[in-house]
């Protein structure tokens, strides 16, 4: 008989806390900028602003307001090019897994624990990245924005992952880089770590979203589950 505190099922958000996606969009806004004659921006602005959405990234790029006309061609000009770069798998600064993840994901198929991804990225965008880093038959789910009627932070994709992985809320962990994941996992009833490592803006204040853990490396996240030997960690705890 299972241990009624151990861990049934661990989720991800995609980008910034699964995969560094950085370098795509860094790519392929700066190749908009440069087919427009207009100078690069610094990546790392970029990469600071990926989970604040497609339309925060062409306001910044293009010094507009949301308000701008411009907006949605810009955007969905984008999202093409997004989508041509992310289908070449020999692209040069390819999406990657995190370092530390490898082994967590080894870890968890290891004890059977179902894993997945729900993201806010279209599937069409998540599908290919995990084909392309392998973890397509691995993963035991992916949620998208399509999957649902309400995307996080409501708990409804959440909610789906548990039914199709077999797993109860109140006994899974729920990892992102974004208020949104932090209080979808919340709303869910899960266990919930603040991946401080991916995409954090300068507006951000994650000291605020009250996660359960908070870790700034995604290393960090398999000795935590270790030391509290695959049972669900105590809540309020930073790594």
């Amino acid at each position: 008989m299972s241990h009624p505190n151990a861990i049934e099922g661990l989720f991800f958000d995609l980008d910034g806390t699964l995969l560094d996606t950085s370098e795509d969009f860094i790519t392929t806004a700066n190749k908009m900028l440069a087919d427009d004659h207009l100078p690069a921006i610094d990546g790392e602005l970029i990469r600071s602003y990926v989970s604040e959405g497609s339309r925060k990234l062409v306001q910044l790029a293009y010094g507009i307001e949301p308000s701008d006309p411009k907006l949605e061609s810009l955007r969905n000009r984008l999202l093409d090019e997004y989508d041509d770069l992310i289908s070449n798998s020999d692209r040069e600064k390819a999406a990657k897994l995190y370092d530390g993840m490898p082994q967590l994901l080894d870890a968890l198929d290891a004890r059977a624990v179902p894993w997945g991804v729900v993201t806010n990225k279209p599937s069409a965008y998540a599908e290919i990245l995990l084909q392309q880093i392998g973890l397509s038959n691995r993963s035991r789910t992916l949620i998208c924005p399509e999957h649902v009627k309400q995307t996080k932070p409501d708990p409804e994709a959440l909610i789906l992952a548990c039914k199709q992985t077999g797993s109860n809320p109140v006994n899974c962990i729920y990892i992102g880089d974004h208020l949104r994941d932090i209080d979808a996992g919340r709303n869910a009833g899960m266990v919930t770590i603040a991946a401080l490592y991916g995409f954090i803006s300068p507006e951000d204040t994650p000291d605020q979203w009250q996660a359960d853990y908070n870790v700034t490396s995604a290393e960090d996240i398999l000795p935590l589950l270790e030391q509290y030997k695959w049972l669900l960690p105590r809540r309020g705890t930073d790594v």
